[in-house]
């Protein structure tokens, strides 16, 4: 009878766990930045509550060595304010990596909205530590009694930039790589980059042992060559998933990454037709500012 049972509740076990997996992955882009002030602990509720698969974010570096959550080394003048409540210009937004955290905390993202996002909206918000935002978000998916996100880093890195708006390469990825497997199990992240010598770095770390093992996912500049031959030769690697502009798809492409074994998640797709068009030519996921519209797929 105990054997009996106990194949029983394997079995529901494993119909439990197919449950929670999709055919078709959604993941937040910075939180969810058409409605909330992007890569900010409410961007990334919110999407948990828009129950997207991913939280996909950015991450930059500090002076005192903290891995900040921003998509730029810099406040981006469009919605920043400063602590004496000054907008932030083009003259006045900052290297956050001259910067120590606790001046970085002190700005504001939020109040102003973004005027290039009108459904965002206005709140107060600052750039958080990723320490604190990946356990805001496992600390909320367990209040909501929702599955566990998965989450997608990109490291913001420039070879130009090097030891000037950020570390070089392997200080950079350690820091990323001791935050973020501190906090979160390797199967539930990718690590991703405009960076080859970011992913390059990490691919080798990993195959030496020395790193854990989280998907690595390439992604593409829209204005550079998009042929997929060339950027795997300039990788030097083939990464567990391929991340274009949209627009740079089709269906002739998805296919041919699909035989190499590379899952196809494009970014930043916010109208219902063209997600549409993603997922029918076989893309794996999207990555959208608009979680709450990807429900009429």
């Amino acid at each position: 009878m105990k054997r009996v049972l106990f194949t029983l509740l394997s079995i529901f076990s494993s119909i439990s766990v197919m449950a929670q997996k999709t055919d078709f992955e959604i993941q937040g882009h910075r939180g969810c930045r058409g409605l909330m002030p992007e890569n900010t602990i409410e961007a990334f509720k919110k999407a948990i509550d828009l129950g997207v698969h991913t939280l996909e974010l950015d991450v930059v570096i500090s002076k005192d060595k903290k891995v900040v959550v921003s998509h730029e080394p810099y406040f981006n003048p469009d919605i920043s304010t400063d602590p004496d409540g000054i907008y932030v210009s083009k003259e006045t937004q900052n290297n956050l990596y001259e910067l120590e955290y606790k001046e970085i905390k002190k700005y504001d993202v939020g109040l102003r909205g973004n005027p290039n996002f009108p459904e965002q909206q206005k709140m107060k918000a600052y750039k958080p530590l990723l320490s604190k935002m990946l356990k805001e978000a496992e600390k909320y998916a367990r209040k909501k009694g929702v599955s566990p996100p998965n989450y997608n880093i990109e490291l913001k890195s420039l070879s130009e930039e090097y030891n000037k708006s950020q570390p070089e390469v392997a200080e950079f990825s350690d820091l990323a790589h001791d935050v973020i497997f501190s906090e979160i199990p390797a199967e539930r992240v990718t690590i991703q980059s405009f960076d080859y010598n970011v992913l390059k770095h990490w691919f080798m770390r990993i195959q030496a042992g020395e790193y854990q093992k989280p998907q690595l996912s390439v992604l593409i500049e829209p204005f550079e060559d998009n042929d997929i031959d060339v950027n795997l030769n300039k990788l030097g690697f083939t990464p567990e998933v391929w991340s274009p502009y949209f627009i740079h798809l089709d269906e002739e492409k998805v296919q041919k990454l699909h035989a190499l074994g590379i899952q196809v998640i494009p970014w930043t797709v916010n109208e219902i037709e063209d997600m549409k068009k993603v997922k029918e030519m076989g893309c794996d996921g999207l990555i959208t500012d608009y979680p709450n519209r990807v429900k009429n797929l």
